[in-house]
């Protein structure tokens, strides 16, 4: 257990902290006047689909329940992932709001994200576990958050202007249903089974969960019609107390105020280095930076921005690397985008970077406080199966819309081979394994995707006049 000890994190020390921060943002910041003049451009704009756009400052009330929603969408895969390979959940949910936080610094409070516990890292996480212990997976996620620093600066040097050849929207479309649809067999998972049994307690659960937060969404008027998944999560929760699938014995053992689980470097353990760890986690960085353009893709697409151009790619890549690299230093896992959030802002119509921001310091908050922390460890599998249904179809249909906006035109054999390689391989699992090292099914679409975009002629010999 971590000790708290006066003599550290002293208050130099934090200055020293935020110095380093903002000389990273100034250094990655090569914008200079023109930078200026986009934030002028971007104040300018609202989008009237929103409810709340992402510089709107919701009244407290609305803040306080609009945040506690996101924090509760985004809890459930955060803690799971510290669960799965042997971290407690405590530090994983401090790590995602204080990354969280810094993001929002980075990116100048210009795109409304959610970071969380990366799932991606998970096989190779639970290796180094096993054989080092934390130190090993500490460090494996400090490199990775290293590689998104670099990679950051070299698009900061040389610019991004290659995404719009390389990603576009025959290969972004396929690649954001591909994000959603393959989260769909979580989601059954999580609906149907109680300890790889299906149970249909769990199952009744989790339908109802979808059917009364798709009646809220549909239904519901003013204020009420911006959290129809808090709502929806409430009532699962209040089901499945009723049916008997809740257990609030953790609730009643854990203390009100509790010190989340840090493992720090030179406190907790000596420094030692881990060859093992740093080749088999950077490589890993790569695939999340799909999956984080993916989803800021998704984000142009729902607040009808260009975040890849304002505050620019590399701002986000720097962002998610700093947040990563934090995690790593506290005792926490790799952080990545949420889809799950996502989802949220696409279903609710709030895109309010306040709100995202106060889910990020309640996060924080909840770390600490032992009994509030246990209660949402509580919710069940189906309550967030039910309302994983709907959040991931979300996603996916934006990715659908993305084709039908840009007028994609499927007559031509070269979009109907890239759109159709990309769902395959995406949605069916397919996935390269090299030793410790795997390259994930929306990593590997993600990659015949823009290989085959670069190496496809425009028209098929058949289609030439």
């Amino acid at each position: 257990m971590w000790k708290f000890n006066k003599s550290c994190f002293s208050f130099s020390e934090f200055h020293a902290l935020k110095q380093i921060l903002l000389i990273f943002i100034i250094v990655f910041d090569n914008e200079g006047k023109r930078s200026q003049v986009s934030d002028n451009n971007n104040n300018e704009f609202r989008n009237e689909e929103a409810i709340l756009d992402i510089k709107d400052k919701p009244k407290f009330g609305q803040w306080l329940v609009l945040s506690i929603q996101h924090l509760f969408t985004m809890f459930g895969a955060t803690v799971l992932v510290p669960l799965l390979i042997g971290i407690n959940p405590s530090i994983a949910l401090f790590a995602s709001g204080v990354g969280t936080l810094v993001y929002i610094l980075c990116t100048k409070a210009k795109i409304p994200a959610y970071l969380g516990s990366s799932f991606a890292f998970v096989v190779t996480m639970q290796a180094l576990m096993h054989q080092y212990g934390y130190p090993a997976v500490g460090q494996g996620a400090i490199v990775s958050g290293l590689v998104y620093v670099v990679v950051a600066w070299l698009i900061s040097k040389f610019g991004s202007s290659w995404m719009d050849q390389v990603l576009p929207p025959v290969v972004v479309g396929p690649i954001i249903i591909v994000i959603g649809l393959s989260l769909a067999t979580t989601a059954a998972n999580d609906a149907m089974l109680n300890n790889s049994h299906y149970d249909i307690k769990f199952f009744g659960v989790a339908m109802f969960t979808l059917l009364i937060t798709i009646i809220f969404n549909m239904f519901l008027k003013g204020f009420s019609s911006m959290i129809p998944v808090l709502l929806g999560i409430i009532c699962g929760y209040l089901l499945a107390l009723t049916v008997g699938i809740v257990d609030l014995e953790p609730v009643k053992a854990a203390k009100w105020f509790s010190l989340p689980a840090f493992n720090v470097m030179f406190l907790n353990y000596d420094f030692k280095f881990y060859p093992a760890a740093i080749i088999g986690m950077a490589p890993i960085a790569f695939v999340t930076m799909t999956e984080h353009m993916g989803h800021i893709m998704v984000l142009n697409k729902l607040t009808k921005r260009n975040f890849l151009k304002d505050p620019g790619l590399h701002r986000t890549l720097l962002g998610d690397g700093l947040s990563t690299i934090i995690a790593g230093f506290v005792g926490g896992p790799p952080t990545t985008s949420y889809g799950e959030n996502i989802g949220v802002l696409a279903m609710s119509k709030v895109h309010s970077v306040w709100v995202l921001g106060g889910a990020a310091f309640f996060a924080v908050v909840f770390s600490f406080c032992g009994k509030v922390s246990a209660l949402i460890q509580t919710i069940p599998g189906p309550v967030i199966g039910g309302i994983s249904f709907l959040l991931f179809g979300m996603i996916a249909s934006n990715g659908l819309r993305i084709l039908v906006d840009s007028k994609v035109d499927y007559e031509k054999k070269r979009n109907l081979i890239i759109t159709s390689v990309i769902l395959v391989i995406g949605i069916g699992g397919t996935y390269l394994q090299l030793g410790n090292f795997q390259l994930t099914s929306i990593a590997l679409s993600t990659v015949f995707g823009i290989v085959l975009n670069l190496l496809l002629p425009a028209n098929a010999a058949s289609e030439e006049n």
